[in-house]
């Protein structure tokens, strides 16, 4: 648990979850959302 991973690591995560997000709710047919 290293500061570069928290910070980093944390981030990045957060970028991915919120992307995955988008290509599902895309692909149930909430992409009209965006």
């Amino acid at each position: 648990m290293s500061e570069e991973y928290g910070y980093g690591g944390g981030f990045a995560l957060l970028v991915v979850l919120f992307i995955l997000l988008i290509i599902i709710g895309a692909s149930w047919g909430y992409g009209g959302f965006y």
